[in-house]
């Protein structure tokens, strides 16, 4: 059926690409008053001239998106199905070494772009690339490649890095020419002028909810918990491959007080400081640092949206239980006594880890 629809389409072809496609009339009707419905239509025309690659729900999931309401936050219910798209064209058609060697993601090559000229766009694309790799959150190739995809939405800056890899032949051969949408001029400059609509939505992502891009484009809740300087937290943590679990919140501590952490979260920063890949005890060199300071918690929640598990944290949630048989999920605060005080202790601040 797809085939059969880009045959028919395939006569207009010519037409779009002399007329719409130039850069004049391509600004004039982004900016008309019926801009919204010209990309729905570009998408639409692009999406069959992909055919065989992009499917007919990745069609509609694209579509709905461009519906949603602007700015586009990681709220929209569009966004992950958009990038996940968005990512599988990046890949489509990769080369990939020999010999057993490393497998080469889209990443490797948009670190490559060239970075040293003075074009204004070009320089703010530089700095995006060197907050990649800077970047405490991500720590693979799959994680720093979807952490610049959405550093670039928030920018406007897709079209000029698919442009830029379009004009270097040496980045360029990274792709098949045959199998890939990149390497492949008939596929490449629809791409590339989907990419041109893209910048002309204004995306607002939270880039700090990063943590979790190595694993998966579904993003988890985040909270952030405020406290004072306190005696006793009273948060017992588990250090889990480089995350920091709290498995434990202590009765009347101050940590139950506040009604914010639950056990099963994951503590993803003190203070702005990142515990992406912590190691042991890091948290309390953390806390020795900023003792008698006001402390400010960003979690990570275990429960999603719809109140069920966040489910990239299922294999950690496992080992947990494996490890500490009596560990379970906290699913809301313990009730306390109506007359209960809640003062606030004076001193030093105590996290409990194991």
């Amino acid at each position: 059926m797809e085939k059969k629809c880009a045959v028919e389409m395939s006569g207009g072809r010519d037409w779009f690409f002399a007329r719409v496609l130039k850069p004049p009339n391509l600004a004039r009707v982004l900016h008309s008053p019926r801009s919204s419905d010209f990309r729905r239509t570009l998408i639409s025309f692009v999406a069959v001239f992909t055919t065989g690659f992009l499917s007919s729900s990745s069609e509609v999931c694209i579509l709905n998106f461009q519906g949603s309401s602007s700015p586009y936050t990681d709220t929209c219910p569009h966004l992950q199905s958009f990038c996940e798209i968005l990512e599988t064209i990046l890949r489509k058609g990769l080369k990939q070494p020999v010999l057993g060697f490393k497998r080469k993601d889209y990443w490797h090559w948009l670190e490559q772009l060239p970075q040293q000229e003075n074009h204004h766009s070009r320089t703010l694309l530089s700095m995006m690339i060197e907050r990649t790799n800077s970047s405490e959150k991500v720590l693979t190739a799959q994680g720093r490649g979807r952490y610049f995809l959405r550093l670039a939405l928030n920018g406007k800056l897709l079209a000029v890095a698919v442009q830029q890899l379009i004009r270097v032949p040496r980045l360029l051969e990274c792709y098949d020419p045959i199998t890939s949408i990149l390497g492949n001029e008939e596929f490449s400059e629809p791409f590339f002028s989907m990419m041109l609509v893209v910048t002309e939505m204004n995306f607002s992502l939270d880039l700090q909810n990063s943590s979790f891009l190595d694993e998966s484009w579904q993003l988890p809740v985040c909270q952030t918990y405020e406290t004072v300087p306190c005696r006793e937290l009273g948060m017992v943590l588990r250090y889990l491959d480089g995350r920091i679990f709290i498995i434990d919140v202590l009765p009347k501590s101050q940590a139950e007080v506040d009604e914010v952490v639950l056990v099963g979260d994951v503590i993803d920063e003190i203070n702005g400081s990142s515990l992406r890949n912590a190691c042991n005890g890091q948290a309390g060199t953390v806390l020795q640092k900023l003792k008698g300071k006001p402390l400010s918690f960003r979690l990570i929640r275990w429960k999603w949206h719809d109140g069920g598990m966040y489910k990239p944290l299922l294999p950690y949630l496992k080992v947990l239980r494996e490890k500490i048989p009596s560990f379970q999920l906290q699913h809301e605060h313990r009730p306390k006594e109506e007359n209960e005080e809640r003062s606030l202790q004076g001193g030093s601040c105590t996290i409990y880890g194991t």
